[in-house]
């Protein structure tokens, strides 16, 4: 929405500048034309009558062009120019405020932790020399810099995949099955059937025996999706034709690269995704209802500075949801460790603190906000997520 009224504006003006530019090129070749006529006939001018003819010639153009009345013809158009223009400004500042310091707060960082989760960003985005770079110069400890290894394995897995190379993933997920296995991964089957897919392309003998060797293991669990792999085999070379032509989507590439990136991530104790890109993105999600809140209470700086919560509900998309929320219905708070959700007998909750005061700490049954059943605050039980 705030995209389209740039657009519209931004159309508004071109269109009135257009207009602009129109309307005084049509005046200035009317000058243009007047004036040409009137050198014309002073040029055609001879003999002792010749300066007063001039004089007339003059005279009459001085008419002409008080007629033609330039200024009067442009104004309008220039007016109307200059009112696109000064509003157009006010629609962008409108949909880019340029002063986000309203909706942050002053508060300590932690330099050590900043500092490394800048550097894994640099390693987990590939760009190993610049994380070099500021990891030198900000005199970190070796435990930034050992990410780059890792990282570095993962890349060097993930640019193999990208040319059709299993054999580093199917070493790396092999020697880490006892960490996968916990995990309930099935990554190793995902990649023996990409290499199974690759070598049904050209090779049936040889897709026969690599199902045997690499395949048959997963049979007793994943027995359906084998049994697609062995189907292919009838289209040995003229897969892209068969009814298993899927198998063939570079989707399924990505998809098995990225749940690999997962794992492997999980393994090292890091998140999937980078801490810095999360944190910057969902900042820039929350930044307009705080930036809207902020400008309501501009008397009231001092107060935002010293809450411990938002002041404003801010939603964030699924991405960014890690673990479940609860908002007591009673209290409007959200559950803590201190004040955590509590089933009820009736099977709805609230927060413990909401039950406490119902129930004058415990000392007689109260009424579900919800239903008309009577609680009582003994029989109320946490409630894990």
């Amino acid at each position: 929405m705030e995209l389209t009224a740039i657009k519209d504006g931004f159309d508004h003006v071109t269109k009135k500048q257009k207009l602009s530019s129109s309307k005084a090129q049509e005046v200035f070749d009317l000058i243009d034309k007047e004036m040409k006529q009137t050198l014309q006939k002073l040029q055609s001018y001879n003999g002792c009558e010749s300066q007063v003819d001039c004089k007339s010639s003059l005279a009459e153009l001085k008419v002409k062009l008080k007629d033609l009345a330039p200024l009067s013809q442009l104004e309008s158009t220039q007016k109307e120019l200059n009112l696109a223009l000064s509003k157009y400004p006010k629609i962008l500042e409108k949909s880019f405020i340029p002063d986000i310091s309203k909706a942050y707060r002053n508060i300590d960082f932690d330099t050590h932790t900043i500092n490394e989760i800048i550097g894994s960003h640099f390693y987990r985005q590939g760009l190993f020399e610049v994380g070099d770079c500021f990891i030198s110069e900000t005199e970190e400890s070796e435990s930034v810099a050992a990410m780059k290894s890792q990282f570095q394995e993962l890349f060097r897995i993930v640019e193999a995949m990208k040319h059709r190379n299993l054999e580093p993933a199917l070493n790396w997920v092999v020697t880490n099955s006892d960490k996968l296995k916990p995990n309930g991964s099935d990554i190793l089957l995902k990649l023996h059937s990409l290499q199974f897919v690759e070598i049904v392309k050209g090779n049936r003998e040889r897709a026969l025996q690599y199902s045997k060797t690499c395949l048959a293991p997963f049979a007793s669990n994943y027995m359906a999706e084998i049994q697609k792999l062995m189907g292919s085999l009838l289209w040995t070379g003229r897969l892209e034709y068969s009814p298993y032509s899927h198998l063939l989507s570079p989707a399924i590439w990505d998809k098995v690269t990225g749940e690999l990136t997962r794992q492997f991530c999980n393994l090292l104790g890091q998140s999937y995704k980078s801490p810095l890109s999360l944190t910057l993105a969902a900042g820039i999600q929350g930044l307009p209802p705080l930036l809207k809140f902020m400008n309501v209470m501009a008397g009231k700086r001092q107060e935002w500075q010293s809450m411990k919560q938002l002041p404003v509900p801010v939603e964030l998309n699924h991405e960014f949801q890690f673990h479940s929320i609860f908002v007591c219905p009673v209290s409007k708070e959200q559950s803590t460790e201190e004040n955590p959700p509590m089933l009820m007998s009736c099977g709805h909750v609230l927060c413990k603190q909401s039950i406490t005061k119902m129930s004058k700490n415990g000392t007689k049954a109260f009424k579900c906000p919800y239903c008309p059943s009577d609680v009582d605050s003994a029989q109320c039980r946490p409630l894990v997520f």
